[in-house]
């Protein structure tokens, strides 16, 4: 007989363990990577949820980018509020889903997948994400200039920080960062 491991974790989701505060990448998709959040009614509900959750749960975003079949953000959690990540997104998720649901009248209809967090440990990942999420929309092909894009925290950063730091983030290589961020996004999707 074999004796079945109860505690290996089930093999299509990530293991979730947030125990401490710190700095973390966390990136989200929708189910099958479809594109339920196109256009700017939508993405515009998306963005000013992801910030308001945040907001509301403690945590302080630094770099985010929301699209029409996924998002990421950068963001600081106190050792407090480190565990309240998967209630955030839950919350986040739920609304959205259901919101996005009554637009489309497909109630019920499961709309977000999961979500994937990394904890940023060292100065020159933390800062290469960074530059990461402030030109994810670039990336994508929507816009030649990260602050062009409404969605994202570029014209934010770009706002606030000095142009030395402007200069430095973005001056940090992101080709080779392995970031969950597989999507096809088009300029016809927002």
């Amino acid at each position: 007989m074999v004796k079945q491991n109860i505690q290996t974790p089930w093999p299509h989701a990530p293991t979730h363990r947030l125990s401490q505060g710190g700095t973390f990448l966390v990136s989200a998709g929708t189910y099958g990577k479809q594109h339920y959040f196109h256009g700017p009614e939508r993405l515009g509900v998306l963005h000013r949820g992801l910030l308001k959750v945040a907001e509301d749960f403690g945590w302080r975003l630094e770099a985010w980018a929301v699209f029409s079949n996924h998002y990421h953000f950068v963001g600081h959690c106190s050792e407090s509020t480190a565990e309240s990540l998967s209630l955030m997104l839950g919350l986040l998720h739920e609304k959205t889903a259901k919101w996005v649901n009554r637009l489309d009248a497909t109630p019920g209809r499961k709309v977000w997948y999961n979500y994937w967090e990394t904890a940023l440990t060292y100065e020159r990942s933390y800062l290469a994400r960074l530059s990461y999420v402030h030109r994810n929309p670039v990336k994508h092909g929507l816009v030649a200039v990260a602050s062009d894009y409404p969605w994202g925290s570029a014209p934010w950063f770009e706002g606030v920080a000095t142009p030395a730091q402007v200069k430095t983030i973005y001056g940090f290589k992101i080709d080779r960062l392995q970031v969950q961020d597989d999507y096809e996004v088009t300029a016809g999707n927002w």
